[in-house]
């Protein structure tokens, strides 16, 4: 069973940048969603991914990913979604033996800068870069399965 334990911070400043890869740009649709799951279709260059989450707490979820056809993603992204697409740039950051993913928005979700980390337990230890901000983990408007419904810019 895949388990992402995750944590997701605004970021207060640019400095992460110069620290930063040169990123990949995301783009996804979900094809259902509530509350406490989601299906979503992801395509980052040439590849595409399917994926389902369902939340067992505000960081921790059950996930499964499964790498699919570019083509059947393009079309599912189409014609199957929910709400609008969810653009961004993502880029990585080690930090302190950790590495952060930072989510750059784009279109509708513009002006939204959100770091993540992954971490192996709930209870884990790690040490903040300055360029955090608050920690946004447990407030749903920031999921991106929400962003795709009620986008940042319409706030």
């Amino acid at each position: 069973m895949g388990v992402e334990i995750e944590r997701k911070f605004l970021v207060s400043d640019d400095s992460w940048r110069s620290h930063a890869d040169a990123g990949d740009h995301y783009r996804q649709g979900y094809l259902s969603r509530d509350p406490q799951r989601s299906v979503r279709v992801r395509v980052a260059g040439e590849l595409a991914w399917l994926n389902i989450k369902s939340a067992t707490s505000p960081i921790r979820r059950l996930e499964y990913e499964y790498l699919i056809p570019l083509g059947d993603a393009h079309e599912m992204l189409e014609a199957l979604c929910v709400d609008d697409y969810v653009d961004k740039i993502r880029y990585h950051v080690q930090h302190a033996g950790h590495v952060w993913e930072v989510d750059v928005f784009e279109g509708r979700n513009a002006g939204l800068i959100v770091a993540e980390i992954e971490l192996d337990d709930e209870d884990e230890a790690f040490e903040k870069p300055d360029w955090l901000g608050s920690e946004v983990s447990d407030d749903p408007r920031y999921y991106n399965m929400n962003l795709a419904k009620q986008p940042y810019t319409t706030w």
